[in-house]
């Protein structure tokens, strides 16, 4: 059960940059619409590979962070989460903590993949005399994290967390654990990912992990779905501002939510497939919600990882079944509208979670037309559900086993 001993964290300002929009009301609309961004991408390097379709940022020139001259000399998945965290702190009423008081966590799985892949062209096509000597800068995981400890002058920790797929939602973990245990006063936690390159592309089609429905790209991604074949690849980042809610309070802060609990676990298994009866990832459910002081039956709904990848889903299903037992709470998996954004998931989840559980309303998953046997979970589909308010609970499952899982509660 929950340390009583440990202070509440709260969500006092939010930021993204998705595929459905580049803020926070329009990811929950294009959420709750449940219609998939999924597109052809266009880029010439693209042209000739077979998975050429992704979830691709909209919107990200109106709500730029940098500046253009700074823009080219980072990588864009830098660009996406200084926009998603820089807006965070604005929209928690831009905090000061104390020198060395104010800490960054972000999460991230390739780094600068778009860099890497167009200096590698130049390397075969033009020589290594080509080659940006700013390629170390630009492809660093931890530049993002960099760059947003420089832009806000926080000397606190800036720690940049590698969990794959649960990246987003473990920087989260991290950073409820520096406010708990006082070794920070305000951090701004998230993801950012940009993988919508070349290699990238190719490398997750040639393993077979994405949808094979590049000519119906926008019925492509299905999560939980009888008919998936895999996931369609995005790109963005999500970041909130987190402070321990008595801070919040004392400084005239409305939070949106508390992070109640967090759990974290490793299958010990496969470097890409979950354990098939999705023991791993109940254990960190079950600790996210002991760790918030609750009970299974206190979860109103589920944000579940939901790749549409069969083994994923069906391992998911089960860790599900392991926590909740015949009474399943309303299931929704966003990637379905926004692909998989990777490093950058779990963030941007977070973020839909907790608008889901202030509206009352779960937003359906996309492209769920037809459970599978067995799976015999509820998963929201057509038409949004309407909820009563209480705790919810969001899943990041990541390659390696990893298994992130947060709990909301209102703020």
């Amino acid at each position: 059960m929950r340390n009583s001993s440990r202070p509440p964290v709260a969500i006092t300002g939010w930021g993204v940059v998705t595929p459905a929009g580049c803020s926070p009301d329009d990811l929950w609309a294009g959420l709750r619409a449940g219609k998939s961004t999924a597109a052809v991408l266009t880029s010439p390097e693209l042209a000739r590979h077979r998975m050429h379709i992704g979830c691709a940022v909209r919107g990200l020139d109106g709500a730029r962070e940098v500046s253009a001259k700074d823009a080219r000399r980072l990588d864009p998945f830098t660009v996406y989460g200084t926009t998603a965290a820089l807006a965070a702190h604005r929209d928690a009423g831009s905090p000061a903590p104390e020198p060395g008081r104010g800490a960054i966590v972000v999460g991230n799985a390739v780094g600068g993949r778009s860099t890497s892949d167009s200096q590698s062209r130049n390397y075969v096509e033009q020589g290594p005399g080509r080659v940006n000597p700013l390629m170390p800068l630009m492809t660093m995981p931890n530049a993002a994290a960099a760059r947003i400890a420089m832009d806000l002058g926080w000397q606190g920790p800036a720690t940049t967390i590698a969990t794959t797929c649960s990246s987003g939602a473990d920087a989260v973990g991290h950073a409820l654990l520096l406010l708990q245990t006082g070794r920070a006063d305000a951090v701004l936690a998230g993801g950012c990912e940009c993988t919508l390159t070349p290699v990238t592309l190719a490398a997750f089609g040639n393993l077979n992990a994405v949808s094979k429905r590049v000519d119906r790209p926008e019925h492509a991604c299905r999560p939980f779905d009888t008919d998936r074949d895999g996931f369609v690849m995005g790109e963005g980042a999500g970041f909130v501002l987190l402070e321990r809610s008595a801070d919040a309070r004392a400084r005239g802060a409305a939070p949106y939510a508390e992070i109640a609990g967090y759990g974290s676990t490793s299958d010990a298994y496969h470097l890409s497939m979950p354990r098939p009866d999705g023991s791993g990832a109940a254990d960190a459910m079950a600790q996210a919600i002991s760790d918030a002081g609750l009970a299974p039956s206190d979860i109103v709904h589920v944000n579940a990882h939901g790749t549409a990848t069969p083994h994923n889903d069906r391992a998911e299903a089960a860790a599900l079944h392991r926590v909740f037992g015949a009474h399943q709470p309303p299931v929704t998996a966003p990637k379905g509208v926004l692909g998989h954004l990777i490093g950058a998931a779990g963030a941007v989840e977070l973020v839909a979670t907790v608008q889901a559980m202030a509206r009352c309303e779960v937003p359906p998953t996309a492209n769920h037309e037809r459970a599978e046997p067995g799976l015999e979970i509820d998963v929201v589909h057509g038409e949004p559900r309407a909820v009563h308010s209480g705790p919810a609970l969001t899943n990041s499952f990541g390659f390696g086993g990893h298994n992130a899982a947060l709990v909301v509660t209102p703020g």
